[in-house]
């Protein structure tokens, strides 16, 4: 055989050897890959963040908790009621500590009254003062009943007992608000309250509290301007002061929650109240009384636009 016939022969075998190792090759690849096991596929980092039960919550939640006694830590001794008048001017000397507010399991505020005021005063006198402190005793809120504009009503409703109640909420408000129980109720029939607030773009939101028609411990749906539940107040039927679980909705007006936790801690005094207004009627009627206003409530109803 000639060279170039042994060339041509010679780049066969090669080819064929090349050929046969590429095969040989892809084999054992894939053998490889069957003996070997799957990695795993790759976990997809969890980006979603754990959200909180309250911040799932659609409700800013409360409890109101009236005391049995007035022996509490608060005020007991006097010189701790003293200091407690040093750390707010609302704090008076007669200014008794009843209940506190529970949020998210701790206290963040107290509730206070004027106790001379309602048990020791008589007729037109005896007038119903509450307030709401943080639970460091800072002012928050006060709540009067307005023993004229209640009369007045009263009178209009010919005996039906109406309470009028002013509810400053803030140094910073501009604006009192007016809980007022609706004179439009039959005997044996759920009793109304209702107030508006002024939002910071001027226009009113009306609210109506209604009681429930079968209650035991006293229980109120908030309703507002259009009919639609805006919060509750629950009270517990076997409490020997008194206890309230209240929930306004969440992103709503902060006062709205505060006049919410105020009327949760009058409706104690609600039936006195109601007492209080039916025998001033009767004694204005017989003249055994003589009108009379107590000069805070008298600064309530003056011109804002007197000259001063």
């Amino acid at each position: 055989m000639n060279a170039p016939a042994l060339k041509v022969v010679d780049a066969k075998a090669e080819a064929a050897a090349a050929e046969a190792a590429r095969d040989a090759h892809e084999e054992a690849l894939k053998e490889a890959a069957a003996t070997t096991p799957a990695a795993p596929a790759p976990t997809r980092a969890k980006s979603k963040k754990k959200v909180s039960k309250r911040a799932k919550d659609e409700w800013n939640r409360f409890t109101v908790d009236i005391w049995i006694t007035n022996f509490n830590w608060i005020e007991f001794g006097l010189y701790r009621h003293t200091r407690n008048r040093a750390k707010s001017r609302q704090f008076t000397t007669d200014m008794d500590i009843f209940g506190e507010i529970i949020e998210d399991g701790k206290r963040t505020g107290l509730f206070g009254y004027r106790e001379d005021a309602w048990k020791k005063a008589e007729g037109m006198h005896k007038r119903l003062v509450f307030r709401l402190f943080t639970d460091k005793l800072n002012w928050r809120a006060t709540m009067d009943l307005m023993i004229g504009r209640s009369l007045q009503q009263t009178i209009g409703a010919r005996g039906m007992p109406v309470m009028t109640y002013s509810i400053n909420t803030d140094d910073g408000d501009n604006y009192i608000v007016y809980l007022e129980r609706s004179a439009n109720k039959w005997p044996f029939m759920p009793e109304n309250f209702s107030f508006f607030i002024i939002g910071k773009d001027g226009k009113p939101q009306f609210y109506r509290l209604k009681r429930a028609f079968i209650n035991l411990g006293g229980d109120y749906t908030l309703i507002d301007q259009h009919g639609e539940v805006a919060g509750y107040l629950d009270g517990r039927v076997f409490s020997i002061g008194g206890k309230w679980k209240g929930q306004v909705r969440a992103g709503a007006d902060r006062r709205l929650l505060t006049i919410m936790k105020l009327f949760g801690a009058t409706l104690i005094f609600n039936c006195d109240a109601r007492r209080h207004m039916k025998r001033l009627y009767k004694d204005m009627l017989a003249g055994k009384i003589e009108p009379a206003l107590e000069r805070q409530e008298s600064d309530l109803y003056m011109n804002p636009r007197r000259i001063r």
